[in-house]
């Protein structure tokens, strides 16, 4: 089992980066010869970005389902991604060729993304008791104390005092953002 971080910690990453969602959804569970293929694709595609630090790619989750699969992907700019979607010579290009050809003749299997361009500062995270997950891979971890403490102080709208009673989470007046 992956070790628990039972510290109250954010994470952050400096400048902007980009948020990949990007999934396959089995139509036809009995046809694995359909989709066990495209299934597989990920994993060395996954290999190949982890093995290049230049890649631009910076961490990742993966949600396994019974008829969805859902890959998040964090990377240090959408150029880096787009960059390695359109190389010919890295594993993507001519696997995404492949899929949307067996696509084409059959709807077994589907495919799915999305791109999430995230400014600096316009996001906040929170964990707690649990493994690094999400940008909690991706990014720093940070203790959950003073200004991050709360997810308006992580936003930087307060000083992260709003909340009255850490038990109760009461605020003491709204917040409004920028």
């Amino acid at each position: 089992m992956t070790e628990l971080n039972t510290e109250r910690v954010t994470a952050e990453l400096e400048g902007d980066f980009a948020v990949f969602r990007i999934g396959i959804r089995i139509n036809s569970l009995w046809k694995v010869h359909e989709w066990l293929p495209v299934f597989r694709a990920m994993p060395k595609m996954l290999d190949e970005l982890e093995a290049d630090p230049d890649s631009g790619l910076l961490g990742y989750d993966t949600k396994l389902g019974i008829r969805n699969h859902e890959l998040v992907q964090y990377w240090r700019s959408f150029e880096d991604l787009r960059e390695y979607a359109l190389d010919s010579n890295a594993r993507h290009a001519p696997a995404m060729q492949w899929t949307n050809e067996q696509m084409r003749e059959s709807d077994d299997v589907g495919i799915w993304h999305e791109t999430y361009l995230v400014r600096d500062d316009a996001y906040e995270t929170v964990y707690d008791n649990v493994p690094p997950i999400g940008l909690g891979k991706a990014g720093t971890l940070y203790p959950a104390t003073g200004r991050r403490r709360t997810a308006a102080g992580r936003l930087g709208w307060t000083e992260g005092d709003e909340v009255s009673s850490e038990e109760d989470g009461i605020p003491n007046e709204p917040v409004e953002s920028e």
